[in-house]
């Protein structure tokens, strides 16, 4: 693909890391694309390499993997992008152009988990004791079995219903639980946990 495109000059190719090393120290290459998955040595161990090296060459790993294991030890390797290959040819082509200027490139999928990383937890959705009334109403109790569990009054075991509804956007116990379980909130019990 790159070959038929008269704004780049490929210079080599190589069929694994150790091999994508020396070709980059000898040939000098502007961009490299840099699998991560290949026999002996692997693209972020050979990215590692470069940079230990010295080489100016910037990486752009090109792979089909997007999971954290894979994404983070390339970046902090030296890569200076991380793209997967169902990107488009257009957005290929200008990736490797930003990247022969030192710009970073990710795709999107990548940026989100980057970001997913860096990025503090979001606080929680309901505060510790309105989850507890909430487990005790998704396990059939009744306010005032959730009130002698809990030693509070029914009263505030309707003030937190009501504090519950309001966050999930519901006006019943049925459809808080029903949204709780959508919300990742709340998992079902095991028959063991009964």
């Amino acid at each position: 693909m790159f070959a038929a495109d008269p704004a780049f000059e490929v210079v080599g190719e190589a069929a694994d890391g150790a091999e994508a090393v020396r070709l980059t120290m000898s040939l000098a290459p502007d961009v490299v694309l840099m699998d991560l998955r290949m026999p002996g040595v692997d693209g972020a161990t050979a990215i590692a390499r470069l940079a230990e090296a010295g080489s100016p060459a910037r990486v752009l790993v090109l792979t089909t993997y997007d999971a954290d294991s894979y994404v983070l030890p390339a970046i902090a390797a030296g890569a200076t992008g991380y793209l997967l290959k169902d990107a488009p040819r257009a957005e290929l082509l200008r990736a490797v152009r930003a990247a022969a200027h030192g710009e970073a490139v990710l795709s999107p999928a990548v940026a989100a988990r980057l970001m997913d990383q860096v990025r503090p937890a979001a606080p929680a959705l309901l505060s510790p004791r309105e989850h507890e009334v909430l487990t005790w109403v998704a396990a059939g109790a009744t306010n005032r079995e959730v009130a002698a569990r809990l030693l509070i009054s029914e009263a505030t075991v309707k003030t937190h219903l009501l504090n519950v509804y309001g966050k999930l956007g519901v006006g019943d116990r049925a459809a808080a639980v029903a949204e709780a379980f959508n919300r990742g909130l709340l998992t079902p019990r095991r028959a063991s946990e009964s």
